[in-house]
């Protein structure tokens, strides 16, 4: 693994044990030219999944980009980061499950938006307005009213 900070490509492994319940290996690294310490975290990928967006692009899907904007809705919501990165397991694993290497956008933000519903509806709210592109307060004010009372997509 090549050192993030010195770009050596000899790095040791110091520690390793299971993260994210079991689905993941956490690795502390140390580079010895540079003294650097890193975290590396190692998951199974069942296969490579191509994200299709609605304007027809085709880019590579980041498990990471799909994480930053999922962290992002959650921001300061009494969530725990565990159960974050669960979800966030749970999504990646569904999609490679559907036996389909190209995946829709749409596809995967309806799937986003399903799992944040059972988790926290702020967060669910804030994904939809970027998702579904609010413009202004009356989209928020229709999404809402949806929701209302107890009306949250199963």
């Amino acid at each position: 693994m090549r050192c993030p900070f010195c770009g050596n490509n000899d790095t040791q492994v110091k520690d390793s044990r299971p993260a994210e319940d079991n689905v993941a290996i956490r690795r502390r690294r140390f580079c010895p030219a540079c003294g650097g310490r890193f975290t590396t975290y190692e998951r199974v990928q069942l296969r490579d999944l191509v994200v299709v967006k609605s304007n027809g692009k085709r880019e590579d899907f980041d498990r990471d980009k799909m994480a930053r904007s999922i962290r992002i809705a959650m921001q300061k919501r009494p969530v725990e980061p565990e159960r974050i990165e669960q979800m966030i397991s749970g999504i990646v694993r569904r999609l490679e499950s559907t036996g389909e290497t190209d995946i829709p956008s749409k596809v995967i933000g309806e799937i986003v938006m399903e799992a944040l519903s059972r988790i926290d509806n702020v967060a669910y709210v804030r994904f939809a307005s970027v998702y579904k592109n609010f413009q202004d307060a009356d989209d928020f004010d229709k999404f809402v009213s949806e929701l209302r009372p107890g009306s949250l997509p199963e």
